[in-house]
């Protein structure tokens, strides 16, 4: 049978979600390239757009509207999202090298990271100033001044807020913060007055880089609206409440925010890249890196050896176009087109009240209406990355064939001699043959087992945890593993597998090793060994180990830390990723501590650990519906232990437990009640919810197991006076990686929930409780 996902020939990975990469990840969606994968490594899910977050500060936009969300644009551009740090790149090895995660291997890398304040530059402001970039992060601590703001007593005089930088930024955030804050205080009955606003620049005058007439109307903006203005004032020091200037003057502020001396982040200075001295990455007029070809940087880290640019988002707007052709380009062993950014450009500049003024080269203008100008270019921007076109329309197997064309062109375009010396994008013969052969019709049977080569190498690098009870185990030549039972103890046997649901195969290698310790800890067991079961795409052995390693060394991971050892499992191709383990426990074997599904007794609390939604959530991610912000929440809990959780449940004498999975809430009710012989009520209230469940299935969206699940309606005594409920769907919303559902005395209950909760399982919630049997067909009653 052919494979409907054609290989992977060439791994692109952007690092940032940036105004350049944005833009080049809708190129590529609208116009993919065959055989390319694309990989996004980010801290952020939502990435600020600049141009809008004078405004989002001013009050005139929501956190949405200036936001794009970047899991579902990489969703919408099949490209896999990587929610992490960089902290270094092995450039000859072609690695990125990440905080939480394995290395990421690339062909061809594109940096688009934005600047880094340097305040480790200046004496105490790492510690008491806000740096406004990266913007990303600056969120959290503006809503964190809002606050302060909304709660400064008068008795202590004005709140004093300073800005240091008086470039465009700083210019429009002191007049946005001041036009924001004064309405807040306006709308709590408070005097405005009670806020003083201080703009620091270590220069002659503000906005440098504008025209005198432009910079002589925000003197006289800013003379208006009180914000004291000090040139020459070069901040050396940042103490407690005050900033020291190199002069010997010193400026009272509460908060200060920091908008100037930029430079690029200090782990670039160990990756040998060309850089400028304030450690930018130097890059050619095709954006490429002056001393290595295959990485490419746009926007603020970008530092042009030919002509310096201004810090400015319009820059890295513009050359997304050009970055996401030449990326194009480079994959394809073609000549690189160069970027050529114009000598002037318009720059709108607001002053926080919906006023703005327009600066390009000699001309300044402005008005209300520049605002509304602004506000349609900034509203069109967004627009291209929330109103997504449907780019699934055409027959799956017409697809497949376009593809199957582009990709044997590419193939040809690879093995032409000579086509891209400078970037060494072609494939190798071996490289070449691997790839016609995973095109190809593939062999069952064994003949679909992953080559004995790329297995040992991705293994060779995972390190299981040791267990003295493992005698023969992953590392050993043998045909199975041998492991002892300690005397006393008896076997818990599970198994589970199921299909890759997300892009990032590290977290799924996460969730999958954690769904299938969940039996184990629902039943009050100890974990002892793992086998897996592996299927993925067949493709070029770099790209299937890269896939095995990242993969499995997520699942080490949760596997180690519960104390389980891998000992062994099967890796063969398929034309899907999935991941499965079969897992053994040991438990006492007189049965003492072991938790099960039978055991409720009228009178207990009905506890759930972990909020509910993950198959609705997922169901819509699939379709580009889901916010990144609510996969990445739904990711967090799934990737969360239930191993602590059992622990404290059965420490406060549950009397029966199971995990929350595949049968949803009422499924998994409805086998405990049964063999216990009570009825249930439902608190639906109480019920923990994950961000976005709601409306989800408010929009009609829900797990493909979901009809299955809700044929188990007949259980609910009174189901019509709750199913127009917005949360009545998610009774039968099939979970993975769930979490512990379970009964304990009432008298147990509160103090249960608390330690839960401070043990990290902050969504614990009481949801009900176990009543006595009545005369219902199945024993659940819901109530409100």
């Amino acid at each position: 049978m052919q494979s409907s996902h054609p290989p992977v020939l060439r791994d692109l990975v952007l690092v940032g979600g940036g105004h350049s990469h944005v833009g080049v990840l809708r190129m590529f969606a609208m116009k993919p390239e065959a055989g390319v994968r694309i990989t996004v490594i980010c801290t952020d899910i939502d990435t600020p757009y600049s141009g809008m977050l004078p405004g989002y500060i001013a009050g005139h936009y929501s956190f949405d509207e200036v936001h794009i969300d970047l899991g579902r644009l990489c969703a919408f551009a099949g490209a896999r999202l990587y929610h992490d740090a960089a902290v270094g790149i092995d450039r000859q090895n072609q690695k990125v090298i990440c905080k939480n995660r394995p290395p990421v291997a690339y062909d061809l890398l594109s940096i688009n990271i934005g600047s880094t304040p340097q305040v480790q530059n200046v004496e105490g402001a790492q510690a008491l100033a806000m740096p406004v970039k990266p913007i990303a992060r600056f969120n959290q601590g503006w809503l964190n001044l809002m606050d302060k703001a909304r709660h400064w007593p008068s008795h202590r005089g004005p709140m004093t807020i300073a800005v240091v930088g008086a470039g465009a930024g700083g210019v429009e955030l002191v007049l946005s913060m001041q036009h924001r804050l004064r309405n807040e205080l306006k709308a709590m009955g408070r005097s405005p007055e009670d806020l003083k606003f201080v703009l620091l620049t270590a220069g002659d005058s503000i906005l440098p880089t504008h025209n005198p007439g432009v910079r002589q109307r925000f003197v006289q903006v800013l003379q208006e609206r009180k914000v004291e203005l000090h040139t020459h004032a070069e901040v050396v020091q940042v103490s407690q409440g005050c900033l020291h200037t190199r002069d010997g003057r010193t400026f009272d502020a509460d908060e200060t925010l920091w908008v100037t001396q930029a430079g690029g982040p200090t782990w670039l200075q160990s990756t040998g890249l060309a850089l400028d001295d304030k450690g930018f990455i130097l890059v050619s007029p095709q954006l490429q890196s002056l001393n290595d070809p295959r990485v490419f940087a746009a926007g603020d880290i970008a530092s042009f050896a030919e002509r310096p640019l201004e810090k400015a988002g319009v820059f890295a707007v513009r050359m997304g176009k050009p970055l996401a052709e030449n990326l194009r380009r480079s994959l394809r062993g073609q000549k690189l087109v160069a970027y050529n950014p114009q000598r002037h450009w318009l720059a709108l500049i607001s002053t926080g009240n919906r006023f703005a003024v327009g600066s390009r080269g000699s001309w300044g203008f402005g008005g209300n209406w520049v605002w509304r100008w602004k506000d349609r270019i900034d509203r069109e921007f967004m627009r291209r990355f929330t109103e997504l076109p449907n780019m699934h329309a055409s027959a799956p197997d017409t697809r497949l064939r376009t593809t199957v064309r582009a990709m044997c062109q590419l193939l040809r375009d690879m093995q032409a001699p000579g086509k891209a010396p400078a970037t060494h994008l072609r494939l190798t013969a071996e490289e070449s043959l691997q790839a016609i052969s995973a095109i190809a019709m593939r062999c069952g049977g064994c003949g679909a087992k992953v080559g004995a080569n790329v297995l040992s190498r991705a293994l060779g690098q995972l390190q299981a945890v040791e267990r003295p009870d493992v005698l023969i185990g992953l590392h050993s030549p043998d045909d199975a593993a041998v492991v002892r039972v300690p005397p006393g103890m008896a076997v818990v046997q599970t198994v589970d597998f199921f299909r890759a649901f997300i892009d990032d195969p590290y977290l799924f290698g996460k969730v999958a090793a954690n769904h299938a310790l969940g039996d184990i800890f629902a039943m009050g067991a100890e974990p002892q060994t793992a086998t897996a079961v592996v299927t993925v795409p067949p493709g070029l052995e770099s790209k299937v180990e890269d896939l095995l390693t990242q993969m499995m060394g997520g699942a080490i991971e949760v596997l180690n830390a519960a104390g389980c050892a891998l000992v062994g499992g099967h890796t063969g191709e398929g034309a899907e990723l999935a991941l499965g383990f079969a897992i053994n426990g040991l438990i006492d074997e007189n049965m003492n501590g072991v938790m099960r599904k039978g055991g409720m007794q009228p009178g207990d609390v009905l506890l759930l650990t972990k909020p509910m939604g993950t198959g609705t959530l997922f169901a819509a991610h699939a379709r580009h519906a889901a916010k990144g912000r609510w996969i990445a929440a739904a990711l967090q809990s799934m990737v969360q232990s239930n191993q602590m959780g059992a622990k404290i449940l059965h420490s406060h004498g549950a009397t029966a437990c199971t995990d929350l999975t595949g049968f949803g809430l009422l499924g998994h009710l409805v086998e405990m009640t049964r063999p216990s012989g009570v009825d249930a009520e439902l608190n639906m209230s109480t019920l923990p919810l994950l961000d976005g469940a709601v409306d989800c299935v408010k929009a009609g969206i829900v797990s493909s197991l979901q009809p299955a699940n809700v044929r188990l309606r007949r259980a609910l005594r009174n189901a019509d006076e709750f199913v127009n409920d917005p949360r009545y769907p998610l009774l039968f919303d099939p979970q993975t990686a769930g979490g512990l559902l379970a009964s304990v005395p009432a008298a147990q209950a509160v103090a249960c929930v608390q330690a839960l909760k401070a043990a990290g399982y902050a969504h614990t919630a009481m949801i009900g409780r176990i009543t006595a049997q009545g005369e219902a067909i199945e024993p659940v009653l819901l109530k409100t």
